[in-house]
């Protein structure tokens, strides 16, 4: 996990070139501006998700798991909790290959808040719980960059 100011992303070039592509699409581009939905910036190695949501609870959202991509999540607008599990202790929802999707129960964990301003990177096989209510307000707007992992970035299996 990375957790910073969107104003410190570029201090993370060098970890692998599809973040690296990742990171100079943040730079260069104003996230406000983007269209609901997908945008490709390398194909599908690496490309945005802007979307519309509610938070939910902590104890109703799960850990989620991706074995191909790493997630960048920036809020455009609104404020979410994003935690980050440490040592899965148990598979919930069984990894799906197709939809690089599963989730998993951490019996620790970290929480950091987010909102306009900040990003988190969680790695591929990196438990991460996002989208709960940081407040009563509920709706966020937020863009999730997805960079697939390059050879030898795989780590263990989940």
């Amino acid at each position: 996990m990375i957790y910073d100011k969107i104003e410190n992303i570029g201090r993370y070039r060098g970890m692998s070139e599809r973040l690296d592509k990742a990171i100079d699409f943040l730079r260069s581009t104003n996230l406000e501006a983007l269209p609901l939905g997908r945008t490709e910036i390398d194909g599908s190695h690496v490309f945005a998700n802007v979307m519309e949501a509610a938070a939910g609870d902590e104890e109703t959202n799960k850990f989620e798991i991706h074995r191909r991509y790493m997630d960048i999540q920036i809020d455009l607008e609104g404020t979410e909790i994003i935690q980050v599990g440490l040592d899965p202790a148990r598979v919930l929802d069984a990894y799906q290959e197709e939809t690089d999707f599963g989730t998993v129960v951490c019996e620790k964990d970290t929480s950091c808040v987010m909102g306009p301003g900040r990003f988190i990177i969680c790695m591929a096989r990196e438990p991460h719980k996002p989208g709960i209510a940081a407040g009563p307000d509920r709706r966020l707007k937020k863009c999730v960059i997805k960079v697939e992992t390059e050879k030898g970035e795989e780590g263990n299996d989940v």
